[in-house]
């Protein structure tokens, strides 16, 4: 608001004056119609001839109003919640999503909120719509899905600098969901699917390379010594035996089955 040094005129002086002079002349009934209650969360921006009484607003408590010559509006400075519309976004590669979110903001000067904007709350949320469309265009799916803190950071600076005039502290915004079409869902369940398919691959053909190591260790040390190995067919028949198996698989060694077909063919 400009700051004015004209005060209220001959003539505004002259009403201001009677207006007093009917108070004093109909006291006390008249005192019921001039004082006003302001509670502790609001404010009162008092007009005096059609111009703003004082630069800073008034209350809370009892206020005074000369009848006839002035008027006021009372202003809310609670915190408001403010939800924002699911808006349709073209991202940056060129994906069609929705997206809604929430906007917290309270009024920290009440005269701004009245005297530079006709409907601060409306003006305020139409500014968000336009603020979340602006921002999330220019990012790609990955980043809004995976950075929204950060841009609720952002759009709420913007917020913030842009409603500063207008009395208006932005506290915080939020991005509640995003929506994306059926067929991207499924494409990107599909690419997920695979990229989970491959790396379970990866992990079963690393783990078959490490038991042909260690089975490869194994027979070395089995091949060094022979008893080794006649135990190991031993605890194997226990095992076997354990179970209560009616049938016993008795492994033979294979240069065994060498040696007999050798005799057979020299037979």
């Amino acid at each position: 608001i400009a700051d004015r040094r004209e005060g209220i005129g001959v003539c505004g002086w002259i009403l201001v004056s009677l207006s007093f002079l009917l108070v004093l002349i109909s006291f006390p009934i008249s005192i019921w119609a001039c004082i006003k209650v302001i509670r502790e969360y609001e404010r009162a921006v008092v007009f005096r001839l059609g111009r703003i009484l004082s630069k800073k607003a008034k209350g809370p408590g009892l206020i005074l109003v000369l009848p006839c010559t002035d008027t006021f509006i009372k202003v809310d400075l609670r915190t408001v919640t403010c939800k924002i519309p699911p808006q349709e976004i073209l991202t940056k590669d060129a994906v069609t999503t929705q997206v809604d979110g929430v906007l917290y903001y309270r009024i920290h000067s009440a005269v701004s909120a009245v005297a530079n904007v006709t409907d601060v709350h409306s003006a305020t949320s139409l500014l968000a719509q336009t603020t979340l469309r602006n921002v999330l265009g220019t990012q790609s799916l990955a980043q809004l899905l995976a950075g929204r803190e950060e841009i609720a950071h952002s759009i709420q600076a913007i917020l913030d600098s842009a409603t500063e005039q207008w009395g208006i502290k932005v506290a915080r915004v939020e991005i509640k969901d995003v929506r994306i079409p059926m067929a991207m869902q499924r494409a990107m369940a599909a690419e997920a699917e695979a990229a989970r398919e491959a790396r379970a691959k990866v992990v079963a053909a690393e783990g078959e390379m490490n038991a042909s190591k260690a089975l490869k260790q194994a027979s070395m040390v089995l091949a060094e010594s022979p008893a080794g190995l006649q135990l190991r067919y031993l605890q194997t028949l226990t095992t076997l035996a354990a179970e209560n198996n009616s049938t016993i698989v008795f492994p033979l060694p294979i240069n065994m089955l060498e040696s007999l077909g050798q005799k057979n063919r020299g037979g």
